[in-house]
C-alpha cells in the first residue's frame, strides 16, 4: 500500500510517498482505510527525527485519522466493516491504511464529513484528557490557553465556551485574534505586543493553563495562575527548560502537571475517546464546537502541508485528504 515514508530524518523535502506492508488486523484490532489524517506538530517532530514512535509502533506517521472499517479483528464488537469512523492512533495515519486497537476507533459525529473527520480525534482528545479530565476545569472557571489558533487552541477555546468557562488566549497577529473572539475567546492577547500575566492578574488568575510553549513561560504561567491553578504541560515550542520559582507556586497552592498522549495505554486512550463520544459528540452534532480546517492538502503533497504547520500561518487544522 501507499505511504509516507521520511528517507531520512530532515525537512518537509523529505517525505516522500513509498510502498509498505499493508497492515492485517489482529485479536481486538481495526483496518481502516483512511480518508484523511490530521496534520499534526508532532508529525513535524518525528520527521525531523525528534519523537520517535512507541515501541512496537509503526513508523508511518500520522496520529489520527478518518475512514471506513476495512477489516475487524477477533473479539471486536461495536464496528463493523463499511463503519464510517474517526481513529486516535500511535502512529501509521499517513498510509492508504492503518491499524488500530477498537477503542479508540468510533463512529464520525453526525453533522461533519468523513474528510474533516481527520482533524478530530487528536485535538480533541488532548484538549478533553487534559483540560477537563485531569485539570478538571469546571463551569465559571478561567482557561488560559496558550496558541490560541492552533488546532489545540481552536478546540479548547470552543470546548471551554460551552462548558461555561472564560477563556483568555494568546495569539501572534490581529487576523488571528478576529478568528479567537469569533469562537468565543473572552481575554485575547497578542504575545508579540502585550503581556498576558497582565491579562491573566486582571480576570483573577487563570484556573487552568494548557501549554504549548514549555520552558520559555514557565514562570510566567505560575505568575498567571489564580489560587489552587493547575498547568497543564502538553508541548515544548518554547523550549525543554526553565526556572521554576517554588516559592511562587506555593504562594498560587498551584499544580503542573505534563502529559503525552500519544505514550498512552491503550486502556487509557479507549477511556478518553468513549468520553468523547459521550460528553463532546453531541456539541458538535449541534453545531455547538466543530473542527476548524485551514486547508486539506492532496495526500501526494504532504510536504505543503508540514511547511504550512511550520510558518505558523494557518487557523486550526491542515488535513492529508487521501483521494482516489
Amino acid at each position: 500500500m501507499r505511504a509516507v515514508i521520511v528517507e531520512e530524518p530532515g525537512g518537509p523535502e523529505r517525505l516522500a510517498i513509498g510502498d509498505v506492508p499493508a497492515p492485517e488486523a489482529g485479536p481486538g484490532e481495526v483496518v481502516v482505510q483512511v480518508a484523511a489524517a490530521g496534520v499534526n506538530r508532532a508529525d513535524l517532530l518525528q520527521r525531523q527525527g525528534h519523537y520517535p514512535p512507541p515501541p512496537g509502533t509503526t513508523d508511518v506517521i500520522g496520529l489520527e485519522c478518518s475512514g471506513v472499517v476495512a477489516e475487524v479483528g477477533e473479539g471486536v464488537t461495536g464496528v463493523s466493516v463499511g463503519d464510517e469512523v474517526c481513529a486516535l492512533l500511535s502512529g501509521g495515519g499517513y498510509a492508504e491504511r492503518v491499524v488500530v486497537p477498537a477503542g479508540q476507533v468510533v463512529p464520525v459525529p453526525a453533522g461533519i464529513d468523513l474528510i474533516a473527520a481527520g482533524a478530530v480525534p487528536e485535538t480533541y482528545a488532548t484538549v478533553w484528557s487534559n483540560v477537563f479530565m485531569l485539570a478538571g476545569l469546571q463551569p465559571g472557571e478561567t482557561l488560559l490557553v496558550h496558541g490560541g489558533a492552533s488546532g489545540i487552541g481552536t478546540t479548547a477555546i470552543q470546548l471551554a465556551k460551552a462548558f461555561g468557562a472564560t477563556v483568555i488566549t494568546t495569539v501572534g497577529s490581529a487576523e488571528k485574534a478576529e478568528v479567537v473572539r469569533e469562537l468565543g475567546a473572552d481575554v485575547v492577547v497578542n504575545y508579540r505586543e502585550d503581556d498576558f500575566v497582565q491579562a491573566c492578574e486582571q480576570a483573577g488568575g487563570a484556573d487552568v493553563v494548557l501549554d504549548i510553549i514549555g520552558g520559555r513561560y514557565l514562570a510566567q504561567n505560575v505568575a498567571s495562575l489564580a489560587r489552587g491553578g493547575r498547568i497543564v504541560v502538553i508541548g515544548m515550542q518554547g523550549g525543554l527548560k526553565g526556572e521554576l520559582n517554588l516559592g511562587a507556586l506555593l504562594g498560587k497552592q498551584g499544580t503542573i502537571s505534563a502529559t503525552s498522549l500519544r505514550f498512552r495505554p491503550p486502556e487509557e486512550k479507549a477511556e478518553i475517546m468513549a468520553r468523547l463520544v459521550e460528553h463532546v459528540w453531541p456539541l458538535i452534532e449541534a453545531g455547538t464546537v466543530g473542527p476548524i480546517v485551514h486547508r486539506t492538502v492532496p495526500f501526494e503533497q504532504v510536504a505543503d502541508a508540514h511547511r504550512v504547520l511550520e510558518e505558523s500561518s494557518h487557523v486550526g487544522k491542515v488535513v492529508l485528504e487521501m483521494g482516489a
